[in-house]
C-alpha cells in the first residue's frame, strides 16, 4: 500500500518524531511505500522514503496548520494514499497516533474562560474534534491510558476506536555487556570523579519537562552534597532562561545544558540519576529508557509512564499535587542512599528483561495495516 504519514515538524531528537520514524520503518519493512508530509524536516531521510516538505509560510501556528492541511489534501487528491496517518491532530486522518494530551481538557482546566473565545482555541479544538468526535472514522493509537478518559468525556469517542499500544523503547537503550567501560569513558570525558554525582535530564521543551524544578532541587541540596553534584540537560530548546535561573540560584557552574544529540545511551550509562519532574507528560519515554539502562529515576506522577517506575521499583515518583519541597527532599534522599540506588539499578535491569516495552512500532504497524480500515 501507499501510506501517507503527516506531522508538522520532524527533527531527530523529539519523542513523537522518533515514534513516527520507528513506525514508518516498520511499515516499510513489510513492503509498503512511505510518503511523509511535513512543513520542516531536519536530519537524514531514510532510504526509500518520499519526504514532501509542504511549502507553507505564516505568521501564526494556526494559519500555518490550516495551510498545511489544505495543501496536504489537495496533493492527496492528485496522488491518493490507502492510509493517511497523522502524528498531529488534523482533519481527514485514517489513523491518529495520540502523542499529545487532550487539548480541550487543558483549555478548560488550565486556562480562564476568556481563552475559549480566541481564534487559537477555536482552531485547535476543531482539529481535535475532527479526530475524536463520535462521527469521525479515525482510529486512535494511544500510548498511555491517562488521556483516554478526557477524550471520552469531552467528545464521547467510542471506546472501540481506541487502541492502546505498548511502549516503544529502542533496544539500543538497554545496558550492553560493556556498560561499565562506557560509563568510565563517559565520566572521564566529562571530568566526573568517583565521588561525583551526575543528575541527567533529557527531553525537548524544557519548561514542560520541569527543568526549573530540577534547578531548584539541585540548589536546595545540602552543601556537602551539592558540591559533588552536577546536572547535565540534553534537549532542543532555548537554554537562556534556565541558564539565567541557574545563575540566580548560584549553581551555574554545576549545570550544563546541551542541544539534542544522538548518543543519549552513553549519558544514561554515565549518570547516577535521571530527574524528570514534568508539569505534564502523556508518556515520558525517557523514563523507560533510563530503566532499561539501569539508571534510577526520579519523576512526577503526572507522567503517563510513571507507573512503570513504581512497578519496577526503579526509583521514586513524586505524587500529585506537586510540591517543590517534596522533590527537593526526595532528591537529597536518593543521592545520599547509595544502597538504594544500587537496588533500584538491579530492579530496573531485571524489569528490562521481561517487560513488554519494546513492541510499540510493530503493534502500531499491525493496526495501521489492518484490513477493516
Amino acid at each position: 500500500m501507499q501510506l501517507a504519514f503527516c506531522l508538522y515538524k520532524y527533527f531527530p531528537f523529539g519523542g513523537l518524531q522518533r515514534d513516527f520514524l520507528r513506525i514508518a520503518l516498520a511499515c516499510q519493512a513489510r513492503g509498503h511505500a512511505i510518503r511523509v508530509y511535513t512543513a520542516k524536516w531536519d536530519g537524514d531521510v531514510p532510504a526509500g522514503f518520499e519526504v514532501v516538505v509542504v511549502p507553507v509560510k505564516a505568521f501564526t501556528n494556526v494559519r500555518r496548520n490550516i495551510r498545511f492541511t489544505d495543501w496536504l489534501f489537495r496533493d492527496l487528491e492528485r496522488r491518493p494514499a490507502e492510509r493517511v496517518i497523522g502524528f498531529n491532530k488534523m482533519p481527514g486522518l485514517d489513523v491518529y497516533f495520540a502523542a499529545d494530551a487532550c487539548y480541550e481538557e487543558k483549555a478548560r482546566t488550565l486556562r480562564n474562560s476568556f481563552y475559549r473565545l480566541s481564534g487559537r482555541y477555536r482552531h485547535f479544538a476543531a482539529y481535535e474534534r475532527a479526530v475524536f468526535a463520535p462521527e469521525s472514522r479515525t482510529e486512535i493509537l494511544m500510548i498511555s491510558q491517562v488521556q483516554q478518559p478526557f477524550f471520552e468525556k469531552h467528545y464521547g469517542t467510542p471506546k472501540a476506536r481506541f487502541h492502546l499500544l505498548p511502549p516503544g523503547i529502542s533496544p539500543d537503550r538497554r545496558a550492553p555487556a560493556n556498560a561499565s567501560e562506557i560509563r568510565a569513558d563517559f565520566r572521564r570525558e566529562f571530568g566526573l570523579g568517583d565521588n561525583d554525582l551526575l543528575l541527567l535530564q533529557v527531553g525537548s521543551g524544557f519548561k514542560t519537562k520541569g527543568l526549573d524544578r530540577s534547578l531548584k532541587a539541585l540548589a536546595s541540596l545540602p552543601e556537602s552534597l551539592k558540591s559533588r553534584s552536577r546536572l547535565i540537560v540534553v534537549g532542543q530548546d532555548d537554554p537562556a532562561p534556565f541558564q539565567r535561573q541557574a545563575n540566580a540560584l548560584g549553581i551555574a557552574e554545576r549545570v550544563n545544558i546541551l542541544p539534542g544529540r544522538n548518543d543519549i545511551p552513553r549519558f544514561l550509562l554515565g549518570a547516577d540519576l535521571l530527574i524528570h519532574p514534568a508539569y505534564n507528560e502523556n508518556t515520558g519515554t525517557v523514563l523507560l529508557e533510563a530503566l532499561v539502562a539501569g539508571l534510577p529515576v526520579l519523576t512526577t506522577a503526572v507522567c503517563g509512564y510513571a507507573h512503570y517506575i513504581e512497578e519496577a521499583d526503579g526509583g521514586r515518583v513524586v505524587p500529585e499535587p506537586f510540591a517543590q519541597e517534596t522533590l527537593n527532599a526526595t532528591l537529597a534522599e536518593m543521592l545520599t542512599d547509595t544502597e538504594a540506588r544500587a537496588r533500584w539499578q538491579a530492579n530496573a535491569l531485571a524489569f528490562a528483561e521481561t517487560a513488554d516495552i519494546y513492541s510499540n512500532a510493530e503493534r502500531a504497524a499491525d493496526l495501521i495495516l489492518q484490513e477493516r480500515l
